[in-house]
């Protein structure tokens, strides 16, 4: 696989994308605790390298489907901050009105077709939206995320099998944590190995280190090229890791805080920031500068939100189909 040539302004928005979500969320976690934003709340801490590495393979016309771990994805994608943390704080500003909440984050100015609180849920999506733009001779891609504990779903073989019977355009990227909710991969899988597994399907699949944000990057590039050259889906397992539990909810009793530490020591953030300072490409005053720059974003996301209306009582029942609405 050969690296894509970047220049060290290209690498440094590589690292200021992951500080973005980094620092976002460890923002969320706190604001969740204040009781600002309810609800479920999935964090995306460790995993940054995937979503930054695929989405800057992508082109602005291409579609994208999430999971309910999905800011990370927005932000990487080009959504507004601002009505992220709106939609967090379920006020009328959020790029879902307020009425998703951090599972369901919508934005179809950037082709970004949403989280999905149902595992495996977007796949057949992707399927359809691929689908449709192949019959209509549009030519983007459709990339689609999902986990690991997705791969063990009905839906999950049935949308492979479609895309492959079909030569669909998409990207399938496996978020593989190694845990799902929370069972290690061994404990579920006759054959962990997922791309092996998916191979069977006649799909092109490779395997890639998760926490190198290059690495994904240029895994999805190539990816991305097989696509556009009309050789049908395309397969990525991102082997990588979350910091924190399934959801602020999880007690973590499934895995060891040493196993957790070791991951950590692989940080995507501090590897890629430690290899620009290693080799000149950023000294320690441009980091501080990237770091305040993210941090005053967050702060402005947060005025917005906090300031941003609720949804008033009126219109609570607008965008549903009841009885009223048939007569």
């Amino acid at each position: 696989m050969n690296k894509p040539h970047l220049n060290p302004e290209q690498l440094q928005q590589l690292l200021y994308q992951m500080l973005r979500i980094r620092r976002f969320e460890e923002r969320c976690a706190e604001l969740y605790q204040q009781e600002k934003i309810r609800g479920f709340l999935h964090l995306y801490n460790g995993e940054e390298a995937v979503a930054v590495g695929v989405i800057q393979a992508l082109t602005p016309t291409d579609a994208l489907l999430s999971t309910y771990r999905e800011h990370g994805h927005a932000l990487a994608r080009g959504v507004s901050m601002n009505a992220i943390m709106a939609e967090l704080f379920g006020r009328q500003s959020g790029c879902s009105g307020g009425r998703g909440g951090s599972m369901h984050l919508f934005d179809v100015a950037h082709r970004f077709y949403g989280g999905n609180a149902i595992v495996a849920g977007g796949l057949p999506l992707a399927v359809g939206l691929a689908l449709a733009d192949k019959m209509q001779g549009r030519r983007p891609i459709t990339a689609c995320f999902f986990g690991d504990g997705a791969t063990s779903e009905g839906e999950f073989h049935e949308s492979l099998n479609l895309a492959a019977l079909w030569q669909l355009p998409i990207l399938f990227v496996c978020e593989n944590n190694r845990y799902a909710m929370g069972t290690a991969l061994e404990f579920e899988m006759g054959n962990a190995q997922l791309a092996q597994r998916v191979a069977a399907y006649g799909i092109e699949a490779q395997a890639v280190d998760g926490m190198n944000v290059v690495a994904v990057l240029s895994a999805a590039q190539a990816a991305c090229e097989a696509i556009r050259a009309g050789g049908g889906p395309q397969f990525i397992e991102c082997q990588t890791y979350r910091f924190r539990g399934h959801s602020m909810f999880d007690a973590q009793l499934y895995r060891q805080s040493s196993e957790i530490e070791a991951w950590k020591a692989r940080c995507p953030i501090e590897q890629m920031s430690h290899w620009l300072q290693a080799n000149h490409q950023l000294d320690p005053h441009q980091l501080t500068a990237l770091e305040q720059q993210v941090e005053s974003e967050i702060d402005a996301a947060v005025a917005f939100a906090e300031a941003a209306p609720l949804e008033p009582t009126e219109t609570l029942l607008h965008h549903l189909i009841t009885e009223e609405s048939h007569e």
